[in-house]
Formats: C-alpha cells, sequence, structure tokens
C-alpha cells in the first residue's frame, strides 16, 4: 500500500501564494507520474497540473502562468506552488500517484490517492 500525503494548505488573501507538498511512500516514486487535482464544493474533482516521470508538465487553463508543479524524486516528494491565488481557486487539493502513463492520466484513471489538504482563497 502506497501512502500519499498532502500538506501546505490553509487560508489565504487573493492574490497571495501557497505551496503544497505530496509525500508518497512508494520506493518507486520517481516512475511514476503524480497529479495534482482539487474538488470545490458542489463540483466535480478536477486535475489541476501533472508531472511526468521526466519532469514533463501540464496545467489546467484556469491555472497556467499561476500554477507550477515540480517534484523532488529524493524526497518522494512533488510540489504545487500556486500564485496569484483567486477566490475560484478555494477547494480541497488531492495529490495522486499515477499507476498508467502520463499521457494518459485523468480523474478516473486508477492511482494512489492523498486525503487532500484545503486550500482557501478570501476575496
Amino acid at each position: 500500500q502506497v501512502q500519499v500525503v498532502e500538506s501546505g494548505g490553509g487560508l489565504v488573501q487573493a492574490g497571495g501564494s501557497l505551496r503544497l507538498s505530496c509525500a508518497a511512500s512508494r520506493s518507486t516514486f520517481s516512475r511514476n507520474a503524480i497529479g495534482w487535482y482539487r474538488q470545490a464544493p458542489g463540483k466535480q474533482r478536477e486535475l489541476v497540473a501533472a508531472i511526468s516521470s521526466g519532469g514533463i508538465t501540464k496545467y489546467a487553463d484556469s491555472v497556467k502562468g499561476r500554477f507550477t508543479i515540480s517534484r523532488d524524486n529524493a524526497k518522494n516528494t512533488v510540489y504545487l506552488q500556486m500564485n496569484s491565488l483567486k477566490p475560484e481557486d478555494t477547494a480541497i487539493y488531492h495529490c495522486k500517484v499515477e499507476t498508467t502513463s502520463y499521457w494518459e492520466i485523468s480523474v478516473q484513471t486508477p492511482g494512489y490517492w492523498g486525503q487532500g489538504t484545503q486550500v482557501t482563497v478570501a476575496s
């Protein structure tokens, strides 16, 4: 069983920044793509950003230019740097250690999910 733990959420004013961390116990972490997802109240979970084992990244249009995903394989950790936060970024942010190809990952594809961390952006 792979343990996935997110941290770094909190309450921030609009325009502020947060850095989320996703730590995984899997020893083969470096071989997996990692996705950051979020779910706002009353909305479906959506993919926010993802990073391949080789460092290729992709972002949802709504966060491009504001969020940056990165990984430190030595620490089995992936980060999501979130700048210029908006109230509409308020959600629970989840990390998933993907078990499918980076090119195919989505909310529906299998993987190991963390419990999530709450991000609240006040206007």
